[in-house]
């Protein structure tokens, strides 16, 4: 029976961190330019059953869902389940690319495949049958992704494998996609994403790795139908025709992926090399109307492009933290900070300072515009943290804090304006004599660590008069939240107010403070229990990094 779906599989090759999620999400923009539905699905070879409790210095920023999915990994059974909302960083990637909000089940990991099988064999639905990866694992694999395909009613299904081919974890998914492009035919594509290194010294792109990387995926059954040479320089038609013959696709299936100036950039790049029509045309794709839009719309995305292009002038953002020991680790907020100095005409020059004890606060942070205090958890560099928002309240520096960040103004405040030596959050010092950041009532009888937070999107009420509400001049939001301790409102008392300190939001009973501010007509210091940052888009920047930015700039200008 024809499928009334496409599937574009997506794999990588050489070396992991070379930019898949970027073509991914970048495909999936052609096929929106010509008018069709689609959606991604991320692979992640590990074993945990979602990211939640990885460590962003080793795998880069937790994402945060709009929903949160409860994962049963024998369906219809109530034996065993897991909230996910935490999924793979690229899912950012694809969120503001294609403008929708994805969801978590969208995230299969290894974890979710080998505990759904072995849970299924023990509950007897393999009775009289000896489990195996092929075909039992591989079967799941395949169901979630037609039965993801079919219900969301797509056009197009993109899918990324994480890792690089020949890595033994990805095994069974590349598989799974050998099986698909059997049951599927001619229903299905496979981009192979590969570094082409180049060589300064003596002027030449090298194809050896792809080569090699090529030849690991035909190994495993698989042709490639397009090569993504992911490279710092445009590649050649001499690079491209010796790519073409060694991995036995063609010349003009071999896509140039350079560095570019801006990364929204990429799909009008790949639109220029015709990407977009071949793919149709070996899926047989007959383009639709488009419906106008600043998200689908071919011409709008050019005009975003500029946007992002013609920002001229320059703003210093301070950024502690204490996972800087690679850049993705705040990827989300790294592009609401772009979003909205971009459509005022500014490129962010974001200082990521990775915090520690020792570190010179003021010498660190003298000549930042604005200082954003980042999320995290632990005692690590916390003294830091905390002294960071206190150099910002003296000073007078715009100041956002995001989830962690609003808790250490919270502490911060206490101690420098009502006198509460040694207050703390618990997290960091149980013992400490004011608990000003304590858990939520609702986690005080949990002991699983993962997927048990207060997480995805959660109803905001904004207080009127506060710089929140004139950031989202709306009454209620929903905002994204990922944290166990919160603010503890009886230390806000009247010398509190007095000294400036405002609630500026709620929850919908009233009972957990979403926000606070100054109140300081001299100073912009807002701190968020959530996290903006997920929901910002190129083309439609979170209000609130807004708001910052537009501070950080108004400050800058009275210098």
């Amino acid at each position: 029976m024809e499928s009334k779906y496409k599937i574009v599989f997506v794999t990588g090759g050489v070396m992991s961190g070379i930019g898949k999620g970027l073509v991914t999400a970048s495909v999936g923009k052609l096929f929106q330019f010509r008018g069709f539905k689609v959606s991604v699905i991320k692979i992640d070879p590990y074993f945990n059953v979602d990211p939640g409790t990885l460590n962003p210095i080793e795998h880069g920023e937790c994402f945060v869902t709009e929903e949160v999915w409860n994962f049963e990994p024998v369906p219809d059974s109530k034996d065993i389940s897991f909230n996910i909302s935490e999924i793979d960083q690229d899912f950012g990637t694809y969120e503001r690319f294609l403008g929708v909000d994805i969801h978590p089940s969208h995230n299969i990991t290894s974890g979710q495949i080998y505990l759904a099988t072995i849970l299924r064999e023990r509950k007897g639905e393999f009775l009289g049958r000896t489990v195996q990866i092929i075909p039992h694992g591989t079967d799941i694999i395949k169901n979630r992704l037609k039965s993801i395909a079919e219900e969301e009613n797509l056009d197009v299904l993109l899918v990324e494998c994480g890792g690089t081919v020949g890595d033994i974890e990805s095994q069974i998914f590349l598989e799974s996609f050998r099986q698909l492009k059997l049951e599927l035919p001619g229903n299905t594509a496979l981009i192979h994403v590969t570094l082409v290194p180049y060589f300064d010294i003596i002027g030449q792109h090298k194809s050896k790795p792809t080569q090699h990387s090529v030849k690991a995926l035909q190994e495993a059954g698989l042709q490639p139908n397009v090569i993504v040479g992911r490279s710092s320089k445009p590649l050649d038609d001499e690079i491209r025709e010796k790519i073409s013959l060694y991995s036995n696709v063609p010349i003009n299936a071999v896509i140039s992926d350079p560095d570019l100036e801006t990364v929204w950039e990429l799909p009008l790049l790949f639109e220029d090399q015709k990407l977009g029509d071949y793919l149709c045309e070996i899926l047989d794709l007959k383009a639709k109307l488009v419906t106008y839009s600043s998200i689908n719309n071919y011409s709008e995305w050019e005009k975003l492009v500029q946007i992002y292009k013609n920002a001229n002038k320059s703003i210093t953002i301070g950024m502690p933290g204490k996972y800087f020991n690679i850049t993705d680790s705040y990827i989300s907020i790294n592009y609401a900070l772009e979003h909205a100095a971009a459509h005022e005409g500014y490129k962010p020059n974001l200082k990521m300072i990775n915090i520690t004890e020792d570190t010179d606060i003021e010498k660190e942070l003298a000549d930042c515009d604005g200082i954003l205090l980042t999320p995290g958890f632990g005692e690590r560099a916390v003294e830091g943290m905390i002294k960071t928002a206190e150099f910002a309240m003296e000073k007078k520096i715009p100041y956002l804090g995001i989830c962690f960040g609003a808790q250490l103004f919270y502490v911060a405040f206490c101690r420098k304006y009502l006198g509460l030596k040694g207050a703390n959050s618990t997290e960091i010092d149980p013992k400490t004599p004011h608990p000003v950041i304590d858990l939520l009532e609702s986690q005080k009888e949990v002991d699983a660590k993962g997927g048990t937070m207060r997480l995805g999107a959660i109803k905001v009420k904004l207080i009127r008069g506060t710089r929140l509400y004139d950031a989202y001049k709306k009454d209620e939001i929903l905002e994204r939240f990922r944290h166990r301790y919160h603010i503890q409102e009886k230390y806000i008392d009247d010398k509190a107010k007095e000294m400036g300190l405002v609630i500026s939001s709620r929850d919908e009973t009233g009972k957990i403070i979403n926000s606070i501010e100054l109140n300081r007509e001299d100073h912009w210091m807002v701190g968020t229990q959530f996290h903006p940052e997920f929901k910002s888009r190129p083309y439609d920047p979170s209000p609130i990094y807004s708001a910052f930015i537009k501070a950080v700039i108004q400050r800058k200008n009275k210098k």
